[in-house]
């Protein structure tokens, strides 16, 4: 069956070329994608990884209260949150598990290092301060170091605007949701700023399923603050720190054996306090060729727990960074990416470090022509050290057709709690952990049309994961005995009809299974989205957004597919006033995430903006 999809797709590849190449000529509709996070400046067309870009725009149209809702719109990504409104939210990608995902904010690693697996809980990130959130998919340990197993999550925050300006804005809505928040920001010739402030409170729904007889409503409250600013030096250097404070608190269910889901109404709380910030230093020489950047980071997260108003659980980690990254061009044909790296992190009294060492190469033989390669050795204070490679390519026969491949190796390192946990009469922590390692391949071709309003593309990925850490009773703690082996096709696609109205639609067909071809728990087979955008030349516009999940192995039991249509709109009453709405689960349809878990059925808010 899934080669007679594959044929299929391949085939629609074709006539996609073929047949609309001759579509009348207009101006391109969006700018050129640029990535980052791939340690290179690279334009989409360069880049032979596969790789997601969301703007601040797209989060916008979007009208979502939360950046995990945006990430969701990503070919290949699964959500997994337990209970909405401040629930654990967690982010596969191409079926690897959510602590293989790596996610950096501002050039800063967040994922918790006092968490057992290290993982990112994406339940509290306010869209108001991000800019761009770029996903890459597939191993990236080469570019990025420990962790980047199934990929990278790279958000980047809002940089000030030119002159001075700001905006304040406040949303009300279903379940007693009440944002609010203001910004302001500057720049002159040699000082720029931004400052943020945000809120969000809501009393929400019963985390566990409502329709279990759970009728207790669990709240959620959070508040924000980011601020950024530069200093503009002699020779065209530039000094730069940033930050992001969150504090929250999150209601939640409790354990009950024999419920669904083993989750049954409750007085448990989660109180959360994160802290991420960073200092860089840019340095251009021999102008410009040659681009240094000195960076120190450091992130921080505390969490208490609370049950019946008691004291149940609490922990604090924190990670240090040190980087130094130079890019230098050769040539027009060569440039190179090197940089030395430390991180040092703590939870619980217990410490460990890791030094790295990377350099990347890319040779562009022709126009139409890029590849790189890479190597990266990390030297754990723990486990030893591990070297990963990185090789890609991305061919442009034409201006309509882009072909790719990329082939990787990653890593995970035991996390600090692996590494000092022991129990069941156990006398001690597995002391002979090793890393968890991958590599995977994947090749795609994208095809655009001659005006460039439409685009269609499709990739086919294969990865291998060995080691994987799992608890085991017999030894009363952590050791390496499980594989994953994760493979698919992704296709995603948009369409520009003209000036005011577009189409944009990915999907995913992933087969993950461990050594004993049993699926794996939370890896949906079929997921996918389709979003229509409108925005005539008038006040008004707007979006329709249907996401599809299919049916998933809980460690429990099932859970069935589900489809959820998202409808958002703004209105422009003036060049400084702006009134946005959003309806979410339109057709009030039921579904869980996560088994036993609820989510909210028809619901709605609207906001205003003043801008200044």
């Amino acid at each position: 069956m899934k080669k007679e999809i594959f044929g299929s797709i391949v085939a629609s590849l074709m006539l996609f070329e073929s047949v609309l190449v001759f579509a009348q000529e207009s101006e391109t509709v969006e700018d050129e994608v640029v990535v980052y996070g791939v340690r290179m400046v690279q334009s989409g067309t360069e880049v032979g990884s596969s790789v997601t870009v969301i703007t601040a725009d797209d989060i916008r149209a979007l009208g979502v209260d939360f950046v995990v809702d945006a990430i969701a719109t990503a070919p290949g990504v699964t959500i997994n949150q337990n209970g909405a409104f401040g629930g654990a939210a967690t982010v596969r990608i191409r079926g690897a598990s959510s602590e293989q995902t790596l996610v950096i904010v501002d050039g800063v690693v967040v994922n918790d290092p006092s968490s057992p697996g290290g993982g990112f809980d994406f339940a509290r990130l306010d869209p108001a301060s991000v800019a761009r959130i770029e996903i890459l998919r597939g191993p990236q340990s080469t570019l990025w170091g420990t962790d980047a197993i199934g990929g990278v999550v790279n958000i980047v925050t809002k940089r000030p605007a030119d002159g001075i300006g700001g905006n304040v804005y406040a949303q009300a809505g279903s379940y007693g949701l009440f944002r609010g928040g203001a910004e302001v920001s500057g720049s002159g010739e040699r000082f720029d700023f931004r400052l943020a402030a945000g809120s969000n409170t809501v009393d929400g729904i019963s985390k566990a399923d409502e329709r279990n007889g759970n009728a207790e409503d669990d709240g959620f409250e959070s508040t924000t603050i980011s601020a950024s600013g530069g200093i503009n030096l002699a020779g065209d250097a530039r000094l730069h720190a940033a930050l992001i404070w969150t504090d929250a608190e999150a209601d939640f269910d409790s354990f009950s054996f024999g419920a669904q889901g083993n989750v049954a109404d409750g007085d448990d709380v989660a109180k959360t306090e994160e802290l991420s910030a960073n200092l860089s230093l840019q340095i251009p020489l021999f102008d410009g060729k040659l681009e240094n950047l000195l960076l120190v980071g450091f992130s921080d997260i505390e969490r208490d727990s609370f049950s019946g108003g008691l004291p149940a659980f609490s922990s604090e980690g924190d990670r240090t960074i040190f980087r130094y990254q130079g890019n230098m061009s050769i040539n027009e044909l060569n440039r190179v990416a090197f940089g030395v790296e430390r991180e040092d992190s703590e939870a619980s009294g217990e410490g460990t470090s890791i030094d790295g060492l990377f350099a990347l190469y890319e040779f562009r033989p022709s126009d139409s022509l890029t590849m790189t390669a890479g190597v990266r050795r990390d030297d754990h204070e723990r486990f030893g050290g591990e070297t990963t490679s990185r090789l890609a390519a991305a061919y442009n026969p034409n201006e309509q057709i882009t072909l790719s491949a990329s082939w990787g190796e990653g890593f995970k390192a035991p996390t600090l709690f692996q590494t000092t946990f022991f129990c069941c009469g156990a006398l001690a922590a597995n002391v002979n952990l090793m890393p968890e390692v991958s590599d995977a391949f994947d090749v795609g071709v994208t095809v655009r049309t001659a005006d460039n309003r439409g685009e269609l593309g499709l990739t086919y990925f294969d990865q291998d994961t060995t080691n994987l850490i799992t608890f085991a009773f017999a030894i009363g703690g952590y050791e390496n005995i499980a594989v994953a082996k994760t493979s698919g096709i992704e296709l995603y696609g948009s369409y520009q009809f003209n000036d005011w109205a577009r189409v944009s639609a990915s999907y995913a067909d992933i087969d993950a299974v461990d050594g004993t071809g049993t699926k794996l728990l939370r890896v949906p087979e079929q997921t996918g989205d389709i979003t229509i955008s409108v925005d005539p030349n008038g006040p008004f516009s707007g979006n329709l957004l249907v996401r599809y999940n299919g049916s998933e192995v809980d460690p429990n039991g099932m859970v069935g597919s589900w489809t959820r249509v998202d409808v958002a709109g703004r209105y422009q009453m003036s060049d400084s006033i702006e009134i946005y709405g959003r309806i979410e689960n339109f057709l009030d349809r039921e579904y869980q995430q996560i088994l036993g878990y609820g989510t909210p059925g028809v619901s709605g808010s609207i906001g205003a903006q003043l801008r200044f």
